[in-house]
C-alpha cells in the first residue's frame, strides 16, 4: 500500500477543514453511505443542489436541540427534521442556531422523521463537533458513495476510520522550542506540540527549572480569547492563567501547558452563541446544551500526551476541575496533590462560579 496517501487522522482533518469551508463529505458506513453539509457554513446554492440528491433528505440536528424546539424525539442522540422543498437557507440556520431564537420566534411544525434511521447519525454529530461547528447538517443516503465524493470531489471518510482516531491515544510531537522572556515569568522555555489528530497546536510553557526527580508544579489550561487575552469579566480564566504562573515562578519551577481547546472545546464561535443564550438567562451549561454540545467538549488526554513527551510522569496539578485530575491517572500521570486556584471572582461572574460547583463538580 502506498504511503504517500493520507492516514486515518489526515483524512479526518482534511474533512474537518472542508465542513469548516461549508463543503459537504461523504461518511462511508459498512451498511450505506450519506453526504453530510453542516447548516452553520452552508450556502443556498448547495442546499438547492442536495435537496435534488434523494426525497429522504433530512435536517439532522442532536436531540438536545430538539427538546428546545419541541420537536418529538424517537431517537436517544439525535432528531431528523424532513427538509422539503420550501425551506431555505436562512429558515434552516434557525432551526439549527439557537442564538437566532429570538429573532425567528415562530419556526415549525415540524415533521420528524420516525423509525429507520441512516445508522450514521451519531458519527455525523460527532464529526461535526470535531470540526468546532453547531452540531446540526444536511444528511441524505447515497448510493456507492466512493464513487460519488470522486465525481463531485469531495472527501470521502469511512466510520471505521473516524472512530479509530476518536478512540486512538493521543499522539504529540514537539515541533519546536525556544526561549523567551516574560513579564510574569522571567525566562521560559516554549515549547510548541502539535497533535497527530488536529491541526491545533498546543503549548507548554518550562518556567524555570523542573526536577524530573520531584512531582512538577503544573497547571493545565485551556484557551480562553476573552478572558487570557481581553480580561473578560464573564469568566475566571484570566485571574486563573495568571495567577498559576506566577505560583510556578515562586515555585522555582514548573510547567503550564496551554491547551487550544477555546470555549470548552466548542470553539470561539459556539462560545460568543454560549454567551449570546447567556444574556437571554440560560447558565453556561444549558447554553452549550441549547447548542447541541454536552457540558464540556474538551479533551485533556493531549495534556497527558504532553506530560509524557516532556518526561514528566508525576506532578502536583493546579485545578479545581475533578476531572483534570481524573484523566491524567487514567493515562498514567500520578497526581499526587491538587493545588486550588481560587482567583477571579466578581459581581459579573458569580453566577458562572456557581455553575461550575453546581453542575460541573468544580472544587470552588
Amino acid at each position: 500500500m502506498s504511503t504517500l496517501g493520507p492516514a486515518n487522522q489526515e483524512i479526518l482533518m482534511r474533512a474537518r477543514a472542508d465542513l469548516r469551508l461549508g463543503v459537504p463529505v461523504i461518511l462511508g458506513g459498512r451498511e450505506n453511505d450519506v453526504i453530510i453539509a453542516p447548516v452553520e457554513v452552508l450556502s443556498q446554492s448547495r442546499l438547492d443542489q442536495l435537496k435534488l440528491i434523494d426525497k429522504n433528505t433530512v435536517i439532522l440536528i442532536t436531540a438536545r436541540r430538539a427538546k428546545t424546539l419541541k420537536c418529538p424525539i424517537y431517537d436517544d442522540n439525535f432528531v431528523r427534521i424532513e427538509l422539503d422543498k420550501s425551506h431555505e437557507i436562512n429558515s434552516i440556520k434557525a432551526i439549527a442556531d439557537p442564538s437566532l431564537d429570538l429573532k425567528n420566534p415562530l419556526k415549525g411544525p415540524f415533521r420528524v422523521r420516525r423509525g429507520n434511521p441512516l445508522k450514521l447519525e451519531n458519527e455525523a454529530i460527532l464529526l461535526l463537533k470535531s470540526a468546532q461547528l453547531l452540531p446540526a447538517a444536511i444528511i441524505s443516503e447515497i448510493n456507492d458513495g466512493k464513487d460519488y465524493a470522486s465525481i463531485h470531489n469531495l472527501t470521502y471518510l469511512k466510520t471505521d476510520q473516524l472512530l479509530a482516531v476518536a478512540i486512538s491515544p493521543r499522539g504529540i510531537s514537539n515541533a519546536i522550542s525556544a526561549e523567551v522572556p516574560t513579564e510574569r515569568a522571567g525566562s521560559s522555555q516554549f515549547h510548541i506540540f502539535r497533535p497527530s489528530i488536529s491541526g491545533e497546536e498546543h503549548y507548554a510553557i518550562e518556567i524555570g527549572k523542573i526536577d524530573r526527580d520531584q512531582p512538577t508544579l503544573v497547571r493545565i489550561h485551556s484557551a480562553c480569547f476573552t478572558g487570557d487575552v481581553l480580561g473578560s469579566l464573564k469568566c475566571d480564566c484570566g485571574p486563573q492563567l495568571h495567577t498559576a504562573t506566577h505560583m510556578i515562578n515562586d515555585h522555582g519551577g514548573g510547567l503550564l501547558i496551554y491547551l487550544n481547546q477555546e470555549g470548552r472545546g466548542i470553539g470561539l464561535a459556539n462560545k460568543i452563541r454560549a454567551y449570546s443564550l447567556q444574556d437571554q438567562g440560560f447558565d453556561t451549561v444549558e447554553a452549550n446544551h441549547r447548542l447541541g454540545f454536552e457540558d464540556d467538549e474538551r479533551d485533556f488526554q493531549l495534556g497527558a500526551a504532553i506530560l509524557k513527551e516532556m518526561r514528566i510522569d508525576s506532578i502536583k496539578l493546579i485545578t479545581n476541575n475533578p476531572s483534570k485530575i481524573s484523566t491524567m491517572n487514567n493515562y498514567d500521570i500520578n497526581v499526587i496533590e491538587r493545588i486550588p486556584l481560587k482567583v477571579g471572582q466578581n459581581k459579573t461572574n458569580l453566577r458562572y462560579l456557581e455553575t461550575k460547583a453546581r453542575k460541573s463538580g468544580h472544587l470552588m
